[in-house]
């Protein structure tokens, strides 16, 4: 069984940073994509950012430019830093694995960012 564990989250002013994180029991590369998603307040999930087995990232246009996602293939941890937050972003972030026939089916038990303004 695969397990997913985020730590990082909290609360942060407008403008500022936190660095979110996801150790893995799983190898990196045994997934397809490893990737970070957040459901804000009354919204649908949505993926924020990937990275792929071969190192393709993928942000979603509404943090481009602000979040960073890497990854340690070392220590099998994925991290999001994310840079000039906004009150918008406000979440529970969930890291989440894709698998390579199957989709997102690994995921965090999440984290919460809140952004005050």
């Amino acid at each position: 069984q695969v397990q997913l564990v985020e730590s990082g989250g909290g609360l942060v002013q407008a403008g500022g940073s936190l660095r979110v994180s996801c150790a893995t029991s799983g190898r990196i590369f045994s997934f397809k994509s490893m990737g970070w998603h957040r459901q804000g307040p009354g919204k649908q999930r949505e993926l924020v950012a990937d990275v792929s087995v071969g190192g393709s990232i993928n942000y979603a246009d509404s943090v481009k430019g602000r979040f960073t996602i890497s990854r340690d293939i070392a220590k099998n941890t994925v991290y999001l830093q994310m840079n000039n937050l906004k009150p918008e972003d406000t979440a529970v972030y969930y890291c989440a694995a894709e698998s390579f026939s199957r989709g997102w089916v690994y995921w965090g038990q999440g984290t919460q960012v809140t952004v005050s303004s």
